[in-house]
């Protein structure tokens, strides 16, 4: 039993609110009996030495193995007495041992855990925002079975693994190869030097177009022969028709 006997109404109400949440919150993973308010319908240990934590975790296989024990306090209840006598104990049943308070009582429950060499797997910290209350993971200690990724949060490994993929697809693709000429593919496959092939040199240069000058000095010149040529042909002409 308690140390705390007696809730203020108003916490008692709030505290087994608090633990219909968490059974509707770990139902998902385990078989879930709880003890609210003075109710003890599931005990932990044998005898005299039995406690009844707010919530019994069990394994859902056949054996229904104890999974680990959940406890939930109020501002009342946060307190040395409390510490020694209910969480230590709850700490030695080799079971993770899960521990819900107000968030004003956070700094207290650390440091009593600190004092008094209390082991917690996790501390939650809850808060009542109207009709609703928000529950924020505040310590975790990690688990045998826990892996390195489970202990970090999803988005930065989904962001992690987002860069890794593009790194990875950047260094895997293939550099595309230069094409090589036509002429260096016969050789290479011939068995000769994979040099690329030159551009024959024609045997007869290619004639070179004359200057203007030149031009007119090469018209003139041949345009004198012609003249000369017309000339002596018309005195011959002449000549024929006075002998007809």
């Amino acid at each position: 039993m308690s140390p705390i006997l007696v809730r203020p109404v108003r916490e008692q109400l709030e505290h087994d609110r608090v633990i219909r949440l968490l059974q509707a919150k770990y139902k998902r993973k385990y078989e879930v009996a709880i003890n609210p308010g003075n109710e003890q319908t599931m005990p932990v240990g044998n005898g005299p030495s039995a406690w009844y934590p707010d919530l019994v975790l069990q394994n859902t296989d056949r054996g229904h193995k104890l999974a680990g024990v959940v406890e939930v306090e109020t501002a009342e209840s946060v307190n040395n007495l409390e510490a020694m006598s209910q969480w230590a104990s709850f700490a030695r049943l080799r079971v993770p041992f899960h521990l819900y308070l107000p968030t004003a009582s956070v700094d207290s429950a650390r440091r009593f855990c600190a004092d008094l060499s209390i082991p917690v797997a996790e501390m939650w910290a809850y808060q009542s925002i109207g009709d609703q209350l928000r529950f924020t993971l505040v310590h975790r200690t990690p688990q045998p079975g826990d892996s390195k990724e489970s202990k970090e949060p999803r988005d930065g490994r989904d962001a992690r693994d987002v860069k890794a993929k593009v790194a990875s697809s950047e260094n895997s693709r293939p550099v595309a190869a230069a094409p090589k000429k036509a002429a260096t593919v016969r050789r290479a496959a011939s068995g000769g030097s994979a040099k690329p092939a030159r551009r024959p040199v024609s045997a007869t240069p290619a004639r070179r177009r004359p200057a203007p000058a030149k031009k007119a000095a090469v018209q003139r010149r041949t345009a004198k022969p012609v003249a000369r040529g017309k000339a002596k042909a018309a005195p011959r002409a002449g000549r024929a028709q006075k002998r007809r």
